[in-house]
């Protein structure tokens, strides 16, 4: 019997790398919500975009102690979305969470990190958008319990905003938040009193309102906003982006 011997080549090939790329977004999201990334995606599917999620750990119930709780180990969750990479913008996605720590302690946080990034959150981002659509009264809805959705609407009185209604669900978890029939929700917030309010915003990352806002505005007759619509909104503006938005409401009109 004869054996053959067959010796394998290997060869080095050198690789070769793309040096252009999309710009990148860098998503921090409650490790309970349902709803951030799909949002997300409804809008920039279409750019040329590059979407990159991390989780924060979420305690609950949603209290001002938790919410600022959890914003304790944001420079961690920042660092860990590409490691060593740049990112054109890091989104805080926590509407009540940025009111609660303060934008300027998530702003230091998140730069900590990725110093080179723009931040969107949703609380600053819905100032923005407000102030770019010149709406002075504000009618706010809400999701959360008594004591968060109260401090939300002190916000906006804050920042200058006359609020003439506001209405909340009393929800204690951002889980159960995301949960909430799209159905019924448009329908409590076609029926809410925005007869003398210059706009709607409807307040929280976890609720599932970005696909209604259309519908909403050709009801009222009024703008609606959301956490998520304006905090991609701003998002895109933070990358040059914002352009041939269509069906998410008047502000990417």
């Amino acid at each position: 019997m004869w054996w053959y011997i067959v010796f394998m080549k290997s060869q080095k090939i050198e690789p070769k790398f793309e040096n252009n790329q999309n710009p990148r977004i860098g998503l921090i999201a409650l490790a309970t919500d349902l709803v951030i990334e799909k949002d997300f995606i409804s809008v920039i599917k279409d750019k040329k975009i590059d979407l990159f999620v991390n989780r924060i750990e979420c305690y609950n119930p949603l209290t001002k102690e938790n919410l600022i709780k959890m914003s304790e180990n944001i420079t961690q969750v920042t660092r860990d979305i590409l490691p060593e990479q740049k990112l054109d913008c890091v989104v805080y996605a926590c509407t009540s969470g940025t009111i609660a720590a303060g934008y300027d302690n998530i702003k230091n946080k998140i730069q900590a990190a990725k110093p080179e990034a723009k931040l969107s959150t949703p609380s600053t981002a819905a100032l923005k958008a407000l102030k770019k659509l010149n709406i002075k009264k504000l009618s706010i809805f809400t999701p959360y319990s008594k004591k968060v959705n109260d401090d939300v609407v002190d916000y906006f009185k804050s920042s200058g905003f006359e609020i003439t209604s506001n209405s909340y669900f009393d929800i204690h978890s951002d889980m159960e938040i995301g949960k909430v029939d799209q159905n019924y929700l448009f329908d409590v917030l076609i029926n809410l009193d925005v007869s003398e309010a210059d706009a709607l915003f409807v307040s929280c990352t976890a609720l599932p309102v970005l696909p209604l806002i259309q519908k909403l505005e050709d009801k009222l007759g009024i703008p609606v906003l959301s956490s998520n619509q304006a905090l991609i909104w701003e998002s895109l503006e933070n990358i040059g982006e914002n352009k041939s938005v269509k069906g998410f409401g008047r502000l990417f009109d």
